[in-house]
């Protein structure tokens, strides 16, 4: 089994590689998504579904149809992140790190949740760092046999080149993510496209 992880500009871009990593066989349960919400544009019953999410209900209670998620994300705060919509395995983790259990790798929380589930570390800061300033993370446990498809649905749905915004980032002087770091302003939270920074 192997993980693999998109980062996405557009979260509808995200729900829908969820559905189709699901429809091509990955179990729900194997799959988690992280999205930005410091805009506040997910509203949801805060206990319940934030519950789902840190008891790892996974995304077999959260997954509509093959359409990608549509119920039971849990709202959360993650410390660098900031207020997120998340679900499934990896969320539980990053919580469960947060809370004091050992998660391995270099640093707590989110990056080490991460690099235990085998994603490089130098990676890793750009998939957390892509969630702060807005995008949307989606990270599968996927058998080995269905990677390479699972790896095409990912560049499919618009996932960004991971070593391009690392390029961007640094260009920017950032260094690595931060979960020390102050919630990305609010003001700053852009989707990146022609003409828009990063």
């Amino acid at each position: 089994m192997q993980t693999i992880t998109g980062l996405f500009d557009d979260y509808d871009d995200a729900n829908d590689a969820v559905g189709e990593l699901v429809a091509t066989g990955v179990p729900r349960d194997e799959i988690s998504i992280v999205a930005n919400n410091a805009t506040g544009w997910y509203k949801a019953d805060e206990t319940e579904a934030g519950e789902d999410a840190v008891t790892g209900a996974g995304l077999g209670a959260v997954v509509g149809g093959a359409g990608g998620l549509a119920t039971g994300l849990g709202l959360m705060a993650i410390p660098g992140l900031g207020p997120v919509v998340a679900a499934g395995w990896l969320a539980a983790t990053a919580v469960g790190a947060i809370g004091g259990a050992v998660v391995g790798g270099a640093a707590g929380g989110i990056i080490g949740a991460m690099t235990k589930a085998g994603v490089p570390e130098n990676d890793a800061h750009v998939y957390a760092e892509g969630v702060r300033r807005g995008g949307t993370m989606v990270t599968a446990r996927v058998e080995d046999n269905l990677v390479p498809n699972a790896e095409q649905i990912l560049k499919q749905y618009n996932s960004v080149d991971i070593a391009d915004r690392r390029s961007a980032y640094e260009a920017g002087g950032w260094t690595g993510f931060d979960p020390a770091a102050d919630v990305y302003p609010e003001e700053g939270l852009r989707r990146p496209g022609p003409g828009r920074d990063l």
